[in-house]
């Protein structure tokens, strides 16, 4: 686990907003039922607290962490309905300076944080406390994660067999014919039938104004008077939506690779801006490849890079690597290099082993994990409940057709797959809601801090500038000429020192501040290797 237990995310992780609204979505602005109910929801849960103790078995987690549950209502409207868990986990504040064993550091209260997604677990971040960057955070903070509703084993939501993920190898086709799109028309709406007939009537209650609500509750379980949270990718949406329907529970609130809160861009446009980023980000990679040719023999200009990976995509088109890893696959596990730098190095030397003969590397980084299927199928199924549950999606095709194959003439890296992770939204059988108007008037929130990579590909720089004009008193730290996706606790250490100052002391700078970008990966070769993580599509 990285500084960024934070760095989440994993393939199409956001994406989003309004090309065209279909008649009958059902409005969304938050009502003084939901109101009311949250806080009949946060009293009891007040009065009950959190009992931790050891964490559920099946979770595999370090005996480290302490766990418990918390109650919320399924349906805020109903708070004396039916009940769902959450599981949450804590590491207590150390009390200790790391830079002087002598000073004991006052206790701070909790630092609740979740990584994105939607469909993502937060339930390792307290473990972040054991790294350099989080120590002194670790030592004012009982460090606070949790599974949001839905994400197991939280009332674990699922829309198909796990088994499902396993099956490969799978094309993807840059510029789908129209037989391929038949076909995962036909997939998209098979998978939108699934996640109803699995989840029923619950299946509506898995939105982003619901896991704003269940913060409170988590907030309040925890013995909180106000909220000190830190989101990263998509749980700065939820976050800011957040901030806008309890501005007074708010003590302190990051917001780390923000997603643009834009009405209009919930989700559908946020989805289209995300591919065309990505198609950046991807050159960026293409270049420092081509920069180390020395290493790797790609090439020494990005259109030879290029040309090797549409050579390495056609080859396994054919003949999938180990008969497991084909163009989809390929194609997923580069897409990672897009989120994080730090997957540049392997990513770049199983290409250029599997070019050269040795498949190896590449099944190692592409190849479909048995372990983690149940994980990423329950992710998948969060993380689609809620992005179309969120808003109105076009339930034309030929809108989605229409503004994909524009964008994918000058962006083809990642736009139709991004459709393809999307699609079910077109064929949604719940309601839809209407997305809040996320904003707060001056003095009523209290001042908060937007991290934000200028090359972010998964959540585009255009979305701080825009949360930033949305939330009064709102300080925007940028990391220049760099795009990790999310920021927060890694290796900017200018970035890591504002973070700090405002967490630890409630210090920030005068509406903007920038740093310069952390330093380029070093290339690996092949004496140096070592595994990396797997490509995985549907988390945070």
């Amino acid at each position: 686990m990285r500084a960024a237990a934070l760095y989440t995310a994993a393939g199409s992780l956001l994406l989003t907003g309004l090309a065209a609204t279909p008649a009958g979505g059902a409005p969304a602005a938050p009502g003084g039922l939901e109101l009311r109910g949250t806080a009949v929801a946060a009293q009891r849960a007040a009065a009950a607290g959190i009992r931790f103790g050891s964490c559920p078995e099946e979770e595999a987690l370090p005996s480290s962490l302490q766990c418990g549950t918390v109650t919320v209502p399924l349906d805020y409207a109903h708070p004396g309905g039916k009940q769902i868990e959450l599981t949450v986990s804590r590491i207590r504040a150390t009390g200790q300076d790391a830079r002087n064993a002598k000073h004991k550091v006052p206790r701070q209260g909790a630092l609740v944080h979740n990584p994105g997604g939607p469909g993502a677990s937060g339930m390792y971040f307290p473990l972040a406390g054991r790294l350099p960057e989080w120590q002194r955070l670790a030592a004012a903070y009982d460090l606070v994660g949790y599974a949001p509703r839905g994400v197991a084993p939280s009332a674990p939501l699922s829309c198909e067999d796990p088994e499902r993920l396993l099956k490969g190898p799978t094309q993807s086709p840059t510029y789908p014919s129209a037989s391929y799109k038949k076909e995962r028309i036909a997939r998209a709406q098979a998978y939108a039938r699934g996640c109803a007939r699995r989840a029923g009537s619950a299946l509506r209650h898995y939105t982003s104004l619901n896991n704003a609500r269940d913060l409170d509750v988590l907030r309040a379980a925890l013995g909180e008077r106000k909220l000190t949270f830190l989101g990263s990718s998509y749980g700065t949406y939820f976050g800011a939506v957040y901030a806008t329907l309890f501005p007074s529970h708010v003590r302190r609130m990051v917001f780390d690779a923000a997603v643009n809160p834009a009405p209009g861009q919930i989700w559908y446009q946020n989805n289209l801006d995300q591919s065309a980023a990505f198609e950046d980000r991807w050159t960026d990679f293409r270049a420092w490849i081509a920069r180390h040719d020395r290493t790797y023999g790609l090439g020494d200009t990005e259109d030879e890079v290029r040309r090797g990976y549409e050579k390495a995509r056609a080859r396994l088109a054919a003949e999938p690597a180990g008969g497991k890893v084909g163009p989809a696959q390929l194609q997923a596990a580069f897409l990672q290099a897009g989120y994080y730098d730090d997957r540049w190095p392997q990513r770049a030397l199983a290409l250029s082993a599997y070019l050269k003969g040795d498949p190896k590397p590449l099944i190692e980084q592409a190849g479909p994990d048995p372990e983690t299927a149940a994980a990423e199928e329950n992710g998948k199924a969060v993380y689609t409940a809620v992005e179309c549950n969120d808003a109105p999606w076009p339930t034309d095709w030929s809108v989605w057709d229409r503004d994909n194959t524009a964008l994918a003439r000058v962006a083809p890296f990642e736009t139709w797959d991004n459709v393809w992770t999307n699609l079910p939204c077109a064929y949604w059988p719940a309601p839809r809601q209407q997305p809040l108007d996320v904003r707060t008037r001056p003095g009523a929130l209290p001042p908060t801090l937007i991290l934000a990579a200028e090359r972010d590909a998964a959540t585009p720089y255009e979305g701080a500038l825009e949360l930033h004009r949305r939330l009064s008193d709102s300080v925007l730290v940028t990391e220049r000429d760099a795009g990790s996706h999310g920021i927060a606790g890694g290796p900017n250490t200018c970035v890591n020192a504002y973070l700090d100052a405002y967490l630890l002391e409630g210090r920030l700078p005068v509406r903007r501040a920038s740093c310069a970008p952390h330093p380029q990966p070093k290339p690996t070769t092949p004496d140096d290797r070592s595994p990396s993580g797997k490509a995985a599509r549907h988390t945070s």
